[in-house]
């Protein structure tokens, strides 16, 4: 079924009761085409040892070991996710994709993130590496420089062995089967 009007302004209740049963099941499968698009990162090494999947993976796996919880673990195998359609932003799109879904502090972590794990590497291409520090008054600085620090800064091991992204699959779909935040969820619960 397909809703009728050429224009939304002359749409109806009928209208809408379609495209909300669609939209429904457009949300469910949210995590499969987030799934799917994470595979676009294996074999993407963009000269670094591994490629952007096994980072994420191994970000993943030392936030899992280290006690993180599952939405805090999501955001780290998620967190470069927008390096495929935000090379100059990847961090506001991996955060844009995260923020309906996960705590405010999450989100800022993952959104901040590309400026605190500058601090290992800006100063090599004449960039201020403590350009983290125009946070340090925010309420959320130690725990993304803690993300920074224990896992993703740690998940470039070439040698370790190759991780697969089933290892995450339900805990993607537990965190991304219903939004804490959005303009429609109230119209997506109902």
């Amino acid at each position: 079924m397909q809703a009728k009007f050429s224009k939304m302004s002359e749409s109806t209740a009928d209208d809408w009761a379609v495209i909300a049963n669609e939209a429904k099941q457009m949300a469910a499968g949210l995590p499969d085409r987030i799934l799917t698009h994470m595979e676009l990162l294996q074999g993407d090494f963009g000269g670094f040892p591994v490629d952007r999947l096994q980072h994420c993976l191994q970000t993943a796996e030392l936030a899992a070991d280290g006690g993180e919880d599952d939405e805090y673990v999501v955001c780290a195998l998620l967190h470069d996710i927008g390096d495929t359609l935000g090379s100059a932003n990847h961090a506001d799109v991996s955060a844009a994709i995260l923020e309906p879904f996960v705590s405010d502090e999450n989100h800022w972590m993952i959104k901040h993130h590309a400026i605190f794990q500058g601090y290992n590497f800006f100063h090599y291409l004449g960039m201020d590496r403590n350009m983290r520090d125009q946070f340090l008054d925010h309420p959320n600085y130690h725990r993304t420089a803690r993300f920074i620090a224990r896992y993703d800064d740690l998940a470039f091991d070439a040698s370790k062995p190759r991780l697969e992204l089933a290892l995450f699959e339900d805990m993607v779909k537990r965190v991304f089967a219903t939004p804490k935040k959005s303009l429609y969820k109230e119209a997506m619960e109902s």
